[in-house]
């Protein structure tokens, strides 16, 4: 609809010849708003106020100028000039009608655009370092990154998804000798299990499954040969630190790899699979270790050393971050030749690059905010717009029931991990409530209430407005009638009732409402809509009977049934929730 009226307004801009300049640099369709007011009309533009100054004339005198240029179209009531120079557009009942038809016509693709000339975009997100299973926490970065992942399609963005695997480092060496540790517990050597260790049951299965070859039993003082104590007060950090370094000796380097590896998989496996029952697929997984296998990190470092980007002081290899926002200056390589992990993620983000993405989007916890100014520091100082990279990130997540917080903590393995939720509640109330509010904000998770089979239980209840609508459906198969679209588009005008009117300028908003919750990576804004749309369909279905004797009224309100079924069912896609026929 907004494109009808900006088509109206350009073609009117241009036989206003002292505005050609100035309006080629104005996006029309831009101008335009929905009105909050219906008494102001469906849309305003306020194309007038911004192109006043140009003209050399008031707001109101140009906007009485463009209205007597505009064309006359059978989807415009009438037009109005308001304040000192809005144009306000009312939209006939024609216009409602055709968006009516164009739902039915369109279906599954109404509301999307084809994907055009738009930049490419590399969308990266969870992430998870593959230490563990995925917990609700990573549930809500899925849910909110693959449902902009689909907005954007939507809008017409070529996008590929992408998950880091975080494979090497601190992290998988804590994950070694835990695994390892509980294997030798199973083998009869046992030492108190270290508080920066992996603590949660999956170790101990992870542990029985290691293929023995190359792995070696010792004693209980091997073990701590040299290493501090770390209960009850002691320095955990270099406890497990020592018992690391002990690990190392005792295997060999190749024997700790094995470990490692042996446990990384199990892991990472579990992940993907959890991530696809969950409806999240990734276009690739980009491990760590391929990026330091490939040189890409020491292809960047040259890069930034050839554009005189870095310095050397106390033997190690400096990036000035400071220079470009960052809080301090950060190393890339240190004194004994080892790769930071800022060197890595340099060498991801220019490797990003390379591949031919135009924009980069990084999904990270709210934890990682301080990551943001380095890594646009380190695109910038590779020649790139520092703009090039977006960073999105998503807040905590707090679960609820029977109205208490419940308790968890990762590290020592007390949480609740995504497959549980998703057992618990669904897929399909776990992908809703997740993106249910904006991700800058906590999100209190309820599980009573997304169990709950009923109006309070927003994904239920909008479910429950398409599974309506089939029934109706099967109602009128039962009474050995048959939905007449070609009647039902010559009997449009039929549609007067207010519910009818309310419903039908509801769904024509939704092909804005992907543009705006594209544009501003917010779920959140679909979420709402649906809720909305469901509710003007529960009202109307709870205000008129919809198979009367009479066939042109039966079949223009099944056609508006059928229209909302289907863009209930189209934005249900988006958001990875099953839109189903009957419950």
């Amino acid at each position: 609809m907004k494109t009808v009226i900006a088509q109206l307004l350009g073609d009117a801009l241009e036989t206003l010849t002292n505005l050609a300049d100035a309006a080629d640099k104005l996006s029309v369709i831009s101008t335009i708003e929905r009105t909050r007011e219906p008494s102001h009309g469906h849309f305003a533009s306020n194309v007038a106020m911004r192109l006043a100054k140009p003209a050399g004339k008031r707001p109101h005198e140009l906007a009485a100028a463009i209205v007597e240029n505009l064309s006359a179209s059978d989807q415009i009531e009438k037009v109005e000039i308001a304040g000192p120079g809005f144009i306000n557009f009312y939209l006939s009942a024609a216009a409602f009608h055709r968006e009516i038809e164009a739902i039915i016509d369109q279906g599954a693709i109404y509301g999307r655009h084809e994907t055009s000339d738009q930049p490419r975009i590399l969308l990266e997100f969870v992430s998870a370092n593959p230490t563990g299973p995925l917990h609700v926490g990573h549930g809500r970065h899925a849910a909110f990154g693959a449902t902009v992942g689909n907005l954007l399609e939507a809008a017409g963005f070529p996008v590929e998804r992408e998950y880091y695997v975080n494979d090497t480092g601190r992290q998988m060496d804590i994950l070694g000798v835990s695994v390892w540790l509980r294997w030798l517990e199973e083998h009869g050597t046992t030492i108190a299990f270290p508080q920066a260790g992996y603590r949660g049951e999956y170790i101990r299965d992870i542990a029985a499954g290691i293929d023995a070859d190359g792995v070696i039993e010792v004693s209980a003082d091997d073990l701590l040969d040299g290493v501090p104590g770390d209960e009850p007060r002691g320095d955990k950090e270099a406890h497990i630190e020592a018992l690391i370094a002990n690990a190392k000796r005792l295997l060999g380097r190749d024997g700790f790899d094995h470990v490692c590896q042996q446990s990384l998989q199990p892991i990472r496996q579990d992940i993907e699979d959890d991530l696809a029952e969950f409806g999240v697929v990734f276009d690739r997984w980009y491990s760590e270790q391929e990026l330091l296998k490939s040189n890409r990190v020491d292809d960047a470092l040259t890069v930034l050393e050839k554009r005189g980007v870095l310095y050397k002081k106390d033997g190690a290899t400096w990036f000035p971050t400071t220079d470009f926002g960052d809080e301090k200056d950060r190393v890339v390589v240190r004194e004994n030749g080892a790769r930071t992990y800022f060197a890595s993620d340099i060498a991801y983000h220019y490797d990003k690059r390379e591949r031919g993405f135009d924009h980069l989007i990084n999904i990270l916890g709210a934890d990682h905010h301080g990551y943001v100014a380095r890594l646009k520091a380190g695109l910038e100082a590779m020649g790139y717009e520092g703009d090039d990279l977006e960073v999105e990130l998503v807040q905590f997540v707090v679960l609820y029931r029977d109205g208490k917080k419940v308790p968890m903590s990762t590290r020592a393995g007390e949480f609740v991990t995504l497959r549980q939720l998703r057992e618990e509640v669904g897929n399909d109330a776990a992908r809703f409530f997740y993106v249910s509010r904006s991700n800058d904000q906590h999100l209190d998770f309820d599980l009573d209430v997304a169990k709950s089979q009923s109006n309070d239980n927003p994904v239920y209840y909008i479910q429950y407005a398409h599974a309506r609508i089939a029934s109706v459906f099967r109602q009128l198969a039962e009474r050995s009638l048959a939905w007449n679209d070609a009647n039902a588009r010559a009997n449009m005008a039929r549609l007067v009732e207010p519910q009818e009117g309310a419903l039908m300028t509801t769904l024509s908003r939704y092909p804005e409402v992907i543009e705006l919750a594209a544009n501003n990576r917010a779920p959140q804004h679909l979420v709402h809509y649906l809720r909305e749309l469901a509710n003007d369909f529960h009202t109307y279905y709870n205000a008129h009977v919809f198979i009367v004797d009479d066939a042109g009224t039966r079949d223009a309100r099944l056609a508006l049934c059928v229209a909302t079924k289907t863009v209930i069912a189209n934005g249900l896609t988006i958001l990875g929730v099953s839109a189903p026929d009957s419950m």
